[in-house]
């Protein structure tokens, strides 16, 4: 077993805190699927980072028992379950400097769109078009991600987007804090929603034109840090009344 790191990062307890959220969140949000999704946030640029252990439910976890690992799969405080999914998150952590908090998860309508032949998230509603240019495919499958060759694969389909569908699997949410990436999860998943809803009817999509979806993406741009910030910190609060052991 290897020594409890020495000197961690002052702020380590509100990254933990903040990432415990964000699977109490993402429960209340419908996002979970058994003990089999995860979640990670670099907290010493992205060389090291916390990561769900393997078994535990979202509902449960708390901000001390998040794993800290780093790029090499060493844990760094003491815990030796690192989940399989250290394969996609640590090349993704390596690959992408901007992906400081790293979500993956199989909502149902956002997965229903990587299930499909040619699944594609299309500029049907308002809320598609925040994502407008940001959206990467992994159009590959490749069984259960294993091995760092896997895991690099999904980064490269990633490259400097922020979202990736990945075909018959789920889809991962990156942002530089992870109030930024749980909003684009959330809105992500309402977009997807919508959209499935919207194809149900049988009737064509009613597209925005690609210079309008362009235009409308650079006003997200600009409010979402803010959005992001006021819903997490509504989140948090939610939480601190109703599940406060989160942040234990």
């Amino acid at each position: 077993m290897l020594p409890t790191m020495v000197s961690p990062p002052p702020n380590l307890h509100v990254f933990r805190r903040d990432l415990a959220a964000a699977f109490r969140a993402a429960v209340r949000f419908g996002m979970h699927e058994g003990v089999c999704n995860h979640f990670s946030l670099g907290v010493d640029g992205n060389r090291t980072f916390l990561l769900n252990p393997h078994g535990v439910h979202f509902s449960r976890l708390r901000a001390s028992n998040l794993a800290l690992i780093d790029v090499e799969g060493r844990g760094l405080d003491g815990d030796e379950s690192i989940h399989t999914a250290f394969y996609i998150h640590a090349r993704i952590h390596l690959a992408n400097p901007n992906a400081r908090c790293i979500l993956h998860a199989h909502p149902v309508h956002a997965t229903a769109i990587a299930s499909v032949e040619g699944g594609r998230l299309l500029p049907c509603h308002q809320n598609s078009l925040r994502f407008a240019g940001r959206v990467a495919y992994y159009d590959d499958y490749g069984g259960l991600v294993l091995d760092d060759a896997e895991g690099d694969r999904i980064a490269a389909a990633l490259s400097t987007k922020s979202v990736i569908f990945m075909k018959n699997h789920g889809v991962i949410v990156t942002g530089p804090t992870v109030a930024d990436a749980l909003d684009d999860l959330y809105y992500l998943e309402r977009a997807a929603q919508l959209q499935v809803v919207a194809l149900s009817t049988g009737q064509p999509l009613a597209l925005v034109p690609e210079a309008i979806a362009a235009e409308t993406a650079r006003q997200f741009a600009k409010l979402n840090p803010i959005n992001a910030a006021l819903h997490f910190d509504e989140i948090k609060r939610i939480l601190d009344s109703e599940e406060p052991d989160y942040a234990n």
